[in-house]
């Protein structure tokens, strides 16, 4: 019997350390070669860690949340017979390596330690999106005629269906279950919610890095928004038209006509779609859009990118975006498709409110948030010099922009030359 320690290896992304996210074995289990031991996550993202050799773990690094060095041990498995030269060549590497990425890491963390604090500096998180699956019931709801959201309600709020009587047709409706909570069977009011107990989350994982990137930016550049109004009516009209004749091409959400007009203005507003290295006092406008995409996950925020998406036509961004969204989700995304935008749309979809604020996609200097769709009666010329009135379907887009190097005319601008672009949508199919 030998031990054999398995140092954490280098990722290949200059990086001094990992965080332990999520442990898959624990002290006392079997391993086998090629097994995943854990998940370690850099600041691109998770990546799992396999066992290079068999036998039985005796010792683990730490907890999950812990940090751990490259080069330093990540966890000591006790083995039968000799290890592989393969697996002897791989620690020593990562032991070479090691002195050179924490001298760089000590070097970054005083670069930022210098740096004034923030005290209001905040982590924004976009919501999930709306899932289509229902609560489940407890045993005697599911005999009881509700909606989702009737049975939804009547969980959090610790009450029975099966004590709620309807008031017509047998199905239980959110008018029965106020009745229910304003005079019960007993005479008395009921209480408002059941009191939950406390909580206790540990920030770790994505949804440290999420703090600590977002702190960073609010600490680092001096953000200032811009909204304005914009009329969709005639945009929607041609996405429904679109989406009728697709055939076996993906559906077209609003995004990816957004993402045209966006490209489309960029060559006019190369200083929207760059990054800026202020260490080195640099700032690059790139030609290629890559534009990040804020997705919500159950971890957390991510941002998968759309490489040069001034390349792809409305159904290929459809499909790019369908792809990306779902990888982040199911964690599949490749580190590489997490990182190198250029830019940054996020949307909260029907959550989006009258305006947001959105925070910026450090080095980037500018992120756009389109907000929810709204019908609202406006004055429209009737086209004999008058005017009358009609319905029509309006959305708020919002730009945060680094006041570094972006100038409030230039963001202004932008957003109404993109204005004129979604109010007449016919340009944004055209050369």
């Amino acid at each position: 019997m030998s031990r054999f320690i398995f140092d954490m290896p280098d990722i290949g992304e200059g990086i001094a350390e990992a965080e332990i996210v999520s442990w898959h074995v624990a002290v006392g289990d079997t391993v086998s070669e090629d097994q995943e031991i854990v998940d370690m996550m850099t600041d691109k993202a998770t990546v799992p860690m396999e066992s290079p050799v068999n036998g039985t773990v005796i010792e683990v690094a730490g907890a999950e949340g812990d940090m751990v060095a490259i080069g330093s041990m990540l966890v000591v498995v006790e083995v039968d017979g000799d290890v592989s030269q393969e697996a002897i060549e791989q620690n020593e590497a990562a032991a070479e390596l090691a002195p050179e990425l924490a001298d760089a890491q000590e070097e970054k963390a005083a670069n930022i330690s210098a740096q004034p604090a923030d005290e209001n500096s905040v982590t924004e998180v976009a919501p999930a999106p709306p899932r289509n699956d229902a609560v489940t019931p407890d045993a005697g709801a599911r005999k009881v005629l509700a909606s989702p959201a009737v049975r939804q309600r009547a969980k959090e709020l610790g009450v029975d269906l099966a004590e709620v009587k309807p008031a017509g047709e047998g199905r239980v409706r959110h008018s029965d279950l106020d009745a229910f909570l304003t005079y019960n069977a007993g005479g008395g009011f009921a209480a408002a919610a059941r009191t939950r107990d406390d909580e206790v989350v540990k920030v770790i994982g994505l949804r440290k890095r999420i703090a600590q990137n977002m702190a960073a930016s609010k600490r680092n550049i001096p953000h200032f928004s811009y909204v304005e109004e914009v009329d969709v009516t005639e945009l929607e009209v041609m996405r429904a038209d679109l989406n009728a004749h697709r055939g076996e091409k993906p559906k077209l959400t609003m995004m990816p006509l957004l993402i045209t007009a966006i490209c489309k203005l960029i060559p006019q507003f190369p200083m929207i779609n760059a990054r800026f290295d202020d260490e080195a006092g640099v700032v690059t406008r790139h030609g290629a859009v890559h534009l990040g995409m804020a997705t919500q996950t159950d971890g957390g925020l991510m941002v998968p990118v759309i490489r040069d998406a001034q390349t792809l036509n409305v159904w290929q961004l459809a499909r790019a975006i369908g792809r990306l969204a779902s990888a982040a989700r199911d964690g599949s995304a490749k580190s590489e498709e997490l990182s190198g935008s250029t830019l940054t749309l996020t949307s909260l979809g029907p959550l989006g409110g009258v305006a947001t604020t959105p925070v910026i996609n450090r080095p980037e200097v500018a992120i756009i948030g389109p907000n929810r769709i709204i019908e609202r009666p406006m004055f429209v010329a009737d086209g004999i010099g008058g005017e009358r009135i009609e319905k029509r379907k309006l959305m708020n887009i919002s730009i945060s922009c680094d006041h570094r190097v972006v100038d409030g005319y230039d963001a202004a601008s932008f957003i109404q030359e993109f204005k004129k672009l979604i109010e007449t949508p016919v340009l944004l199919l055209s050369d």
